[in-house]
Formats: structure tokens, sequence, C-alpha cells
């Protein structure tokens, strides 16, 4: 992976009206290193998800460029959203696998469920997990593909701080492990600065990259 270039210099969603569209990102570019922890830090309503979903490929409609480093091939994206988002009439193991080739490999979601402390927990039902659970499952799910780039959208909201601190030192152990380049959004400056190498922050609506911070 040659490295990831952001480039949008405009992002808007539309309203009933050419005239009533909302600007919600305007001039945010800038580059990643392959193998790079990069945080996305801003208030709420500042286009941060937004930013992930263009990057991810989820939506197109804006002006600027994204280069993921890969050319014409398509790289492999593992995304953890803000929800869990996991079939909860399926096993916390079938959740996982669901994202691999239809004969991919489940030693490697054994694997993994045992990296993130799952695997006493692998023919659970979803819908029997606590929140912290549902969380590294979904972080599960979205390295179990082994990606290229892994989009992060404030995977540890809503958690309580001991919990959270719990899973942001779990990440950090499975991402030693499996290292990929990493595009993380959270409102914490804190929790940036425990884990980035590199903080980004935003402005207030529409957003636009104030600060670049190594760390």
């Amino acid at each position: 992976m040659a490295g990831i270039v952001v480039a949008i210099e405009e992002k808007r969603f539309p309203g009933a009206s050419a005239h009533q569209s909302k600007l919600v990102l305007q001039d945010v570019s800038f580059r990643m290193r392959a193998g790079e922890f990069v945080a996305i830090v801003g208030p709420s309503g500042c286009g941060k998800t937004t930013l992930l979903n263009i990057v991810a490929g989820l939506d197109r409609d804006f002006v600027g460029r994204i280069d993921l480093g890969f050319g014409p091939a398509a790289p492999r994206i593992g995304y953890v959203f803000q929800n869990a988002r996991l079939l909860p009439w399926r096993t916390v193991r079938d959740n996982i696998a669901l994202v691999l080739p239809k004969h991919g490999d489940s030693r490697a979601v054994d694997a993994m469920l045992r990296e993130v402390g799952l695997f006493e927990a692998r023919d659970v039902f979803a819908s029997r997990l606590s929140v912290g659970m549902s969380r590294r499952a979904a972080i599960a799910r979205a390295l179990v593909i082994e990606p290229d780039l892994l989009l992060m959208d404030e995977p540890f909201v809503s958690l309580d701080e001991a919990m959270a601190e719990r899973l942001r030192q779990m990440l950090l152990d499975v991402l030693r492990a499996h290292p990929t380049s990493v595009l993380f959004v959270t409102h914490d400056v804190r929790e940036a600065a425990l884990l980035a190498d590199r903080v980004l922050l935003l402005s207030p609506a529409p957003g636009r990259l104030i600060a670049d911070v190594p760390i």
C-alpha cells in the first residue's frame, strides 16, 4: 500500500432546492502513510462520519478525490460503525464469518475471537451480548478480513470509561499483531492522543481541517 490521499474540496447534503443544500465539509485534504494510525477529532455535526463514508466509498457525491493507493485494484476495507450492527439472530462466530468468502477459513474467525476475548462466547447469539462484547465482535469482524484500511467511527462511544480503556488497550494489542492503516473518528481528544500517531482537528460545521498534530 503506497499511502492514502484524501482531497475533499466540498461535500454538500441536498436540500429542497440548490440554494438550500447544506455544506458539510470543505477543504479537507491530508495524506496517510501505510500503517499509520490517524485520528479525526471534531465537535458533533462537523462531518466526521461523512468523511469516513466518503473514504469508504459509501458516499461518492462530493467534489474532490480519494486515492487509497491501490490503483485499479480494490483494497480491503474494514469498517467499525458507532453501533455494532450485528445480526441478532446469528451467533458471534456466524456474525464474524459473514464477511469472509463463502469458503473462508473458519480457523481465522476462531483465532480473531481469541484475540478479542470472545472465543468462549463464540456460540452465543449476538442479541445476548453486552454492549462491550458487541463492540469487541464488531472490531473482530472488521479485522478478520485482514483489511488494508480500517475505518472506525467512535467505536467506544457510550461505554463507561473503565470499559472503554480496556477496549482501547485490546485494540492496540490486536493492531500490533495485525498492523494496518487506521482512520479513527472520535470527539475525545484524550482518546485520540492515546491511540493515534497523528490527530487531525476539524472545525465546527462545515468541517474544515484546522490542525494536523503528530503525537
